[in-house]
């Protein structure tokens, strides 16, 4: 049974408050911001949250009124998160009730209603918590996609690309991190975990799974958008393949990550990176992978296995 009842949806038009966690690509920002324009009368508020000054550079230039940067206390997706959701909830009022809070990744490209349409989800049925959209096009496992290819999966001139979040409306054990909505008062209540430092590879699936207590959380068709797949600024392949054993490890104890996931996230990384670091990698850092993901089995073996072991490596 859920902890507690979701509030009732009001008549108010809901306003949706924008976070966005970035660190090392202040141009993706750019780009995304300048998306965003079109959806202005709907934002509450774009927040956006880098680690360092060059993180925003020339991100509000022009548009400090309905934006608002911050500098983290240190890099990490789950960090920087959770500053933007304390701005929100400090700062700027949102009412519980009504109100969403939605997280892009810097190089994601929503389209020009995924604001409204989410916003009128959460809004119109009270028994759901979070959503996620739509994925025409991911560019995350292969070739970064371009923004030229990018408008045109948008605008319906190329075929959209296969992907897990696609099909009819349904229930999600997990939402996307590249786009996530949720209801206002499920983050008065949650945060992100910020023992998944970096990268924080699977905080979507944690918050989730807190966030699925209060009610439900959907993949919804409405929410259209692109995940472009930039691989600047990413998290070196060493500390990542760490945290590709270590996090799954560390969310199964927590209670958050079920055994049979947990298992299939780590098999699949060891086998996978184990394989490829045998050919020449291209676009990824397999063999660094490798490296991490024996560094945390050994780690394992000594009883010291933890996610934020990585800002030590």
């Amino acid at each position: 049974m859920p902890s507690m009842t979701l509030p009732t949806a009001r008549s108010r038009r809901a306003k949706a408050f924008v976070i966005i966690a970035s660190k090392g690509r202040p141009q993706q920002v750019r780009l995304l911001r300048d998306l965003l324009r079109v959806q202005r009368d709907l934002i509450g508020r774009l927040i956006v949250v880098g680690s360092e000054a060059a993180d925003i550079e020339g991100v509000a230039d022009g548009d400090g009124h309905w934006m608002r940067c911050l500098l983290a206390r240190e890099a990490g997706a789950a960090i920087q998160r959770n500053e933007g959701i304390a701005y929100v909830m400090n700062h700027e009022n949102p009412d519980l009730t009504q109100d969403v809070v939605i997280f892009f990744d810097d190089d994601f490209r929503p389209a020009g209603d995924w604001l409204e349409r989410a916003a009128g989800v959460l809004s119109e049925r009270s028994d759901v918590s979070a959503l996620t959209g739509r994925i025409l096009g991911d560019g995350v496992n292969g070739e970064a996609i371009d923004e030229v290819y990018a408008r045109k999966l948008l605008a319906g001139e190329a075929p959209p690309m296969a992907h897990w979040a696609a099909g009819e409306e349904r229930e999600v054990g997990s939402v996307y991190g590249c786009n996530m909505a949720f209801r206002a008062s499920v983050l008065s209540e949650i945060r992100f975990d910020e023992n998944l430092p970096l990268y924080s590879w699977q905080e979507d699936l944690d918050i989730t799974s807190r966030v699925a207590r209060l009610g439900k959380v959907l993949y919804t068709p409405e929410c259209r958008g692109v995940h472009l797949g930039v691989k600047l600024g990413r998290t070196s392949g060493f500390r990542f393949g760490y945290s590709q054993i270590a996090n799954p490890i560390y969310l199964y104890k927590k209670g958050t990550c079920p055994y049979k996931r947990a298992a299939r996230f780590t098999a699949r990384a060891i086998v996978g990176n184990g394989i490829r670091s045998l050919l020449k990698p291209r676009l990824f850092d397999y063999r660094g992978r490798f490296r991490g993901n024996l560094l945390a089995l050994y780690d394992v073996m000594l009883g010291r296995l933890h996610p934020r072991r990585i800002l030590d490596l």
